[in-house]
């Protein structure tokens, strides 16, 4: 039980990591939360441990150097689509 909490929170601290990095290196203003972007960088290291799995560089349950990579590159990636889908939203009233 113990271990699965320490995962989860490792989880939650690298997903923050990922998605500050993505906004630092994503130029201009993102109009998103920091909830969001910790979610986006969760989804994203997600992504690129499958990915890293697949070609053979990494394990989705761990997260080294490659995997790392791909995770920033994701989350730039799904920063913008996020930023790209809420600007054709229309504003609520």
């Amino acid at each position: 039980m113990w271990n699965a909490i320490v995962q989860i929170c490792g989880f939650l601290i690298i997903g923050a990591v990922i998605g500050v990095l993505a906004r630092l290196l994503k130029p201009g203003k993102q109009n998103i939360s920091m909830g969001m972007t910790v979610v986006l960088g969760m989804a994203a290291a997600l992504i690129a441990g499958v990915i890293a799995s697949l070609i053979g560089v990494g394990s989705i349950t761990e997260l080294n150097f490659w995997g790392f990579v791909l995770a920033v590159i994701a989350a730039v990636v799904l920063l913008s689509v996020v930023e790209s889908r809420s600007k054709q939203l229309p504003p609520s009233a």
